[in-house]
């Protein structure tokens, strides 16, 4: 099993990756950031409203919350501004959680059910808590390859580099 330090170290580095994406995304035109680059969410804008609602998923199943999540490929935001201000707003509420992690939380086994597939799952939070955070990593990993092919640098994304 993962300790919560290991989720709070993730946290931080959730932050610090989207704070350098959303800070160059800010200077590309709404129009290039929406458009069609062949991705799985197919644009830039796409990608980052996927992350949006992955992380919504993810947290309410974690602390019960009521984020919105219509579903997969479905934007959460039009604006950008809008989801960069709700991004911020989601990493301080991740942060937050992750400072309040126990082991014995983590350890506990809990059902779930996905909405792509509607199988239910029984697993350890830990694990699932450790997808969160991966599937971050994932697909910020698709927006820093989108972003260098349009000549956007984020610069470092070294876990150790950042924590």
């Amino acid at each position: 099993m993962s300790t919560p330090a290991l989720y709070q170290a993730f946290a931080r580095y959730n932050r610090a990756m989207n704070d350098a994406v959303y800070a160059v995304c800010a200077d590309i035109p709404d129009a290039a950031r929406k458009a069609d680059r062949g991705a799985f969410f197919k644009s830039v804008h796409g990608t980052l409203n996927h992350l949006m609602f992955g992380d919504h998923a993810w947290m309410n199943r974690f602390d019960g919350g009521s984020r919105p999540t219509p579903g997969t490929g479905v934007d959460l935001f039009s604006d950008f501004d809008a989801m960069r201000a709700a991004r911020t707003a989601l990493d301080d509420e991740i942060t937050a959680w992750a400072a309040a992690l126990t082991e014995s939380w983590l350890s506990e086994t809990v059902a779930w059910t996905s909405r792509t597939d509607n199988l239910t799952f029984n697993q350890p939070r830990w694990i699932l808590v450790s997808h969160m955070f991966n599937h971050q990593t994932h697909h910020r990993g698709q927006l820093t390859t989108i972003l260098t092919q349009m000549g956007h640098d984020v610069g470092v994304t070294d876990f150790p580099k950042l924590v």
